[in-house]
């Protein structure tokens, strides 16, 4: 009975994507590693911050824009409101457990955006190779 308790509860968890990983890469964008993005950064290229508020108070990239595409605010308006369509925009969450980035990426490709960085490893890695934190 526990083992299939057991089994039954890894099934459960696995397909519901607890375990989810974010994809490797997002058609018709460039993955990015924390060193492409440090280089983007300081080449001005805008940061898309995809994460929910809490993750957003607790510490993101320098000047980027937070746009939380689970509450609605990451749409092709808002994003247009901050960049045009061929300019470097490198869109980042959590990690590659979070697949905010790699949901965000994919819908800014869809709407015409042909220069998307995909950061995959995000903040997290960001944030572990030293570089700047606000």
């Amino acid at each position: 009975m526990i083992k299939k308790l057991s089994l039954l509860i890894i099934t459960l968890l696995i397909n519901t994507s607890v375990w989810a990983v974010s994809p490797m890469t997002v058609d018709g964008a460039v993955t990015v590693s924390a060193a492409d993005a440090k280089a983007l950064f300081d080449n001005g290229a805008l940061f898309v911050d995809v994460r929910k508020s809490s993750d957003w108070d607790a510490g993101r990239i320098p000047g980027a824009v937070h746009l939380d595409n689970k509450k609605g605010k990451f749409t092709a308006d808002a994003l247009a409101e901050e960049i045009g369509k061929g300019d470097a925009v490198v869109i980042y969450c959590n990690g590659e457990s979070c697949p905010r980035s790699s949901k965000g990426s994919v819908e800014a490709v869809s709407w015409g955006y042909t220069n998307v960085k995909y950061f995959r490893d995000g903040f997290p890695a960001w944030k572990a190779a030293g570089y700047p934190v606000e």
